[in-house]
């Protein structure tokens, strides 16, 4: 349960763009998340995550650790990261997983590369019984589960048709899938101190070659300001649902 909490958050910041977009230069950033597990009358602060990033000299270097708080960790304990360097445009050079999910570690490593428009990557996955590798391509701009949320918060969100799919491609670990969000439009949503934001409402969905769908739906709220950063998600689970609010 705990494992599937996580993983929700971590999908969260991997979502899509069309190619409008503005230029913006990132600086040194961290947000932080509470990790909620719902179901019915039961509200369970499961989790926490922290979503970094800071600029290099040749472009920057983005973060997301994911960690369940000490009561789950009796349940089932997860520490995952994600790490991911960019160039200054924010096209990723290097993507990193780690896992660490009760008695399970693992780690992938994604090495981007670029023909004209192309994209490809040869991943490395290390596992304990041994190391195994493949490559992967799109015939377009490909990211990674980190650097496709900053450019979905370089998106001119003036330009985006409600209810109209975009759809780009994501390479994660030994996959390439296919992620496609639907723009709902502006809502105002309910913090979990009891405050109220407005927000773009994003609703999206990873699906593999032949159209498999790897997740269920999840919908995504982000700030109408400049900062675009996301302030709610909720996911649902085999039982109940994960919410994960901005706490700053």
């Amino acid at each position: 349960m705990m494992k599937r909490v996580l993983y929700a958050v971590l999908l969260a910041v991997a979502m899509v763009l069309p190619q409008q977009m503005l230029a913006r230069d990132f600086s040194n950033e961290t947000l932080n998340y509470e990790i909620v597990y719902h179901w019915g009358m039961i509200w369970k602060h499961a989790a926490d995550a922290k979503l970094s990033i800071r600029k290099t000299s040749d472009g920057y270097f983005s973060q997301l650790s994911g960690k369940t708080r000490s009561w789950a960790d009796k349940v089932y304990p997860v520490r995952d990261t994600l790490k991911c360097t960019m160039d200054k445009n924010l096209r990723p050079l290097r993507y990193e997983k780690l896992t660490h999910e009760k008695d399970y570690y693992a780690r992938d490593v994604i090495k981007f590369s670029y023909n004209y428009s192309h994209t490809n990557a040869h991943c490395t996955r290390y596992r304990k019984s041994g190391t195994t590798s493949i490559d992967l391509s799109a015939k377009a701009q490909a990211y990674d589960m980190l650097s496709v949320f900053y450019m979905l918060r370089n998106l001119d969100y003036d330009e985006l048709t409600r209810n109209k799919n975009y759809t780009t491609v994501v390479f994660s670990g030994k996959l390439k899938e296919y992620l496609t969000i639907n723009y709902k439009g502006v809502e105002s949503i309910k913090m979990r101190d009891g405050s109220k934001r407005q927000a773009h409402r994003i609703s999206f969905k990873f699906t593999q070659k032949g159209g498999k769908q790897s997740s269920d739906d999840i919908n995504v709220w982000m700030s109408t300001d400049a900062s675009r950063i996301p302030l709610l998600l909720v996911g649902k689970l085999p039982v109940g649902e994960v919410k994960c609010y901005y706490k700053g």
